[in-house]
């Protein structure tokens, strides 16, 4: 009996070995056969940079930095030779970029040991990335790697990192359930706008870190093939977020709830990119968007000049949807509205547990308080910081059109060919107005200031207020308590006073507090802030529950 227990285990022991190695085996063919689909350009350029204090020109390309504080970028030819251009003309920018994102990275993942596991991990993901990327966009991206650092060649060559960058906001939103990412968008048109002609407004609330938006890029497209067109990002992202082309076509992206993906496809980003190079009309544009499978969930919003309208296409790694709503305006925020989506499991979880229907409701209310829209009243809605019926939120809630956050904010008027783009911080800086018509029509020298100074939206006059340095206070002070609360080490009383004014309406502030003083032991103390902070209003269901667990657990 004991010799055939013995020969069992000996068996069993042997079968989990080859079990595992036949998964290692397969795991290291999916690693090692992994295919970016890397181009093969060799670069013949003999063009110089010819560099000013804030002018770059290389051949017939320009990037320059306006007085504004935004980056603005001219490019034209072929996919390789736009990449290049850029790559030639902001290789600092590109720089400063990568590092903002790697040492982001860094600090949720401190090893250099575990970066590399996490690189056997993209490249396990994304194996197939370079077949679901567009050969042109490829070659663009390529482009621009070949003036990219070798500094983070650990993580992936220079290309592979600038090409896997572009999958980054699909999987940081389905990674964390999409709250990278909170953004609200509208577009009225008809009766509902000042000259009835069409305007949409939106808010990128992407957050990676106030130093991740530090180089704001405006840029604009002159490719050989499909329509010019304008963009708003970040140095090396040549997909587009928000933007608008030549025939007053317009896109802007809105995340919604995902589930993680499993396998690499289109990047979101990548997909509006190509609608926007080669759409004219909302059908065009959705005729596009059915021909990509993409990684999550998004809801891209499309204007139209030559229809007179917008629309929104809805589209999950499943399927995809056109909704086109009734009346005069349409709203976008972070969940779906059409009847292909609308009973969606993951949809009605989503309505019910997010802040996505209050700003929905919000914009709404707005909306019909302001109407007609015209260009000065979208911006006052899009730097909107309070509630419904006017409530007081707190400043930074993510319940609000304006979180504090914004990347950028955009207002297109499509068919007067005029994009605005905010300047920091966030969208309370002014807004600066880009004339479309005269920049594709090469008659705006890039030499000087290329916006149209008097269509400038000011800046906010928050920004000029106490709220705005008690705003800032706040977030200084929260870093620093919650860094103390992580060492368990003391603050003085005042400093924890001072904290609790600068955003006394926020509920996040009486979280902090009380996390601070279950540190120090202080329990009673603790739970008050706690309990505090659950009669302020709170963005989603499952942040209610995290602080409802905490008294639970220390009562």
């Amino acid at each position: 009996m004991h010799k055939i227990i013995k020969k069992t285990i000996k068996y069993t022991a042997c079968g989990i070995g080859l079990l595992l190695l036949a998964i290692i085996l397969f795991i290291s063919a999916l690693y090692f056969s992994a295919d970016m689909l890397t181009p093969e350009y060799t670069s013949q350029s003999t063009g110089e940079v010819i560099q000013t204090d804030s002018l770059r020109q290389y051949k017939g390309n320009y990037l320059r930095h306006s007085n504004s504080g935004l980056w603005e970028l001219k490019v034209n030819g072929n996919a390789f030779q736009r990449g290049e251009a850029i790559g030639k003309l902001s290789p600092d920018l590109l720089y400063y970029q990568e590092k903002v994102f790697v040492d982001q990275i860094r600090e949720i993942v401190p090893s250099d040991n575990y970066l590399k596991f996490l690189r056997f991990f993209i490249v396990l993901f994304n194996r197939n990335l370079g077949k679901n990327v567009p050969e042109e966009f490829r070659d663009e991206i390529y482009g621009i790697s070949l003036s990219c650092t070798h500094e983070y060649d650990f993580i992936g060559t220079p290309y592979e990192r600038q090409l896997n960058y572009h999958s980054a906001h699909d999987l940081g939103h389905a990674m964390q359930d999409y709250m990278l990412v909170g953004c609200s968008s509208f577009a009225t048109w008809g009766e509902n706008s000042v000259d009835s002609s069409l305007i949409i407004g939106r808010n990128f609330d992407f957050y990676m870190g106030d130093k991740f938006a530090h180089n704001k890029l405006v840029s604009f497209y002159q490719p050989e093939q499909g329509y010019k067109f304008a963009s708003v990002g970040w140095p090396g992202m040549i997909g587009v977020l928000s933007g608008m082309n030549e025939t007053g076509l317009t896109v802007t992206i809105n995340a919604a709830k995902s589930t993680m993906p499993t396998a690499s496809a289109t990047p979101i980003s990548i997909l509006t990119r190509e609608i926007l190079q080669y759409a004219s009309t909302i059908d065009e544009a959705y005729t596009i968007a059915l021909k990509r499978k993409t990684f999550v969930s998004e809801s891209i919003l499309v204007g139209s000049a030559r229809d007179g309208k917008a629309a929104i296409i809805e589209k999950s790694p499943e399927k995809t949807a056109l909704f086109t709503g009734s009346g005069n305006q349409i709203i976008c925020t972070n969940h779906y509205q059409s009847d292909a989506f609308r009973n969606d499991e993951r949809n009605q979880e989503n309505i019910a547990t997010s802040d996505s229907p209050y700003r929905f409701a919000h914009l709404q209310e707005l909306l019909e308080e302001n109407k007609p829209i015209n260009s000065v009243k979208a911006a006052a809605i899009l730097r909107n910081q309070k509630g419904l019926n006017n409530v007081d939120l707190g400043m930074g809630n993510e319940m609000a059109i304006n979180q504090l956050i914004a990347h950028h904010s955009i207002i297109f008027l499509p068919e007067q060919q005029i994009m605005y783009v905010s300047t920091p911080p966030w969208q309370c800086g002014k807004y600066m107005a880009y004339d479309l018509n005269k920049i594709f029509s090469d008659t705006v020298d890039f030499r000087h200031e290329i916006a149209s100074p008097e269509l400038t939206i000011p800046e906010d006059s928050f920004i000029k207020q106490a709220k705005y340095r008690q705003f800032m206070a706040y977030k200084k002070l929260t870093k620093l308590i919650r860094e103390k609360t992580q060492r368990k080490e003391t603050l003085e009383a005042k400093v924890l006073n001072l904290y609790e004014a600068s955003n006394p309406s926020f509920y996040y502030v009486y979280e902090v507090l009380g996390d601070y003083h279950a540190a120090m032991q202080q329990i009673s103390m603790a739970i008050t802030y706690w309990q505090k902070a659950l009669t302020m209003p709170i963005p989603k269901q499952a942040e209610k529950e995290r602080i409802q667990q905490k008294i639970n657990k220390n009562s």
